[in-house]
């Protein structure tokens, strides 16, 4: 005789209550996601808006009639092209010098054995809790005796002497490769730079792509560095820039959110391109 399959007792109430919690997660989760994304929407959706229907009570969230005139008169009331050439300017000049500077001092704590690393390191993560604000008013006084005021040096220059959050994070992900594979080259007789270059920046590509995309957005996004060290109008970035239309044009809310759409889509754009690298950097780490 066969016998007859029986499930235990509670087997079906343990089912239910593991699909209740699966869904009781992804509700909160979407919930999360609609709460932070909503402003956003408020944002594309009133750039798109003509006057009537930003000021409809009650509010609504899609526009009535869509409109790109809020688009046209951004362009028009302000040099959004010169803004942006600036800001890309900054901001690429920065993720230039952070590529330069932070590998070559995490491959240094991570790789190197030398006298007071493990000093250094604490002194790199000693300064990831300072606040910017503490050193913001000798930082100034330091670049205004070097007469840099005004001037995209104090905006760049940073970046060359590396970001410790950033030196932290590549540091990290080097320790997970392999120092045999580092030993076999110098073995064969291969010199420092030529495994640095050849070896370990290869390897890096994750943690590398993962931190330029970070200092991208971080400069792309700044805006108490623009405003306390550039007064020319023509050198303003994106940030300061829309901060000036904001104070010149009586809250047009219209172009001020088309303007506002059109600072936000290149670092949501870079963001999303390079969030597969974040990945990719995790799972690369773990398999090391």
């Amino acid at each position: 005789m066969a016998p007859v399959d029986r499930a235990a007792p509670g087997t079906g109430l343990r089912e239910a209550g593991r699909a209740g919690r699966w869904a009781l997660r992804r509700v909160l989760v979407l919930g999360l996601a609609l709460l932070f994304v909503f402003p956003f929407l408020v944002m594309l959706t009133t750039a798109f808006k003509l006057p009537d229907d930003i000021f409809h009570a009650p509010p609504r969230l899609l526009p009535s009639s869509w409109t790109w005139d809020n688009f046209t008169q951004a362009f028009q009331q302000m040099p959004v092209w010169r803004y942006l050439g600036n800001t890309l300017f900054v901001s690429a000049a920065t993720v230039a010098g952070t590529l330069i500077a932070c590998p070559l001092v995490a491959y240094s704590l991570s790789k190197l054995r030398w006298r007071g690393r493990s000093a250094l390191l604490a002194v790199v993560l000693a300064t990831m809790m300072l606040p910017p604000q503490i050193t913001m008013i000798p930082v100034y006084l330091l670049w205004n005796a070097l007469h840099a005021g005004n001037t995209y040096w104090p905006l760049i220059t940073p970046a060359f002497f590396g970001t410790p959050f950033l030196i932290f994070m590549i540091r990290q992900f080097l320790m997970s490769v392999p120092d045999e594979l580092i030993a076999a080259a110098r073995l064969d007789g291969a010199s420092e730079l030529r495994i640095y270059l050849s070896i370990v920046l290869p390897l890096a590509r994750p943690a590398l792509v993962t931190s330029a995309v970070f200092q991208f957005v971080w400069t792309w996004t700044d805006f108490l560095n623009p405003l306390i060290y550039l007064n020319d109008s023509e050198k303003y970035t994106l940030s300061i820039g829309l901060y000036a239309f904001f104070g010149e044009h009586d809250i047009a809310w219209g172009p001020l959110m088309a303007a506002c759409v059109m600072f936000t889509m290149p670092a949501l754009l870079i963001f999303v391109f390079g969030q597969r690298y974040f990945v990719g950097g995790i799972s690369a780490g773990a398999f090391k």
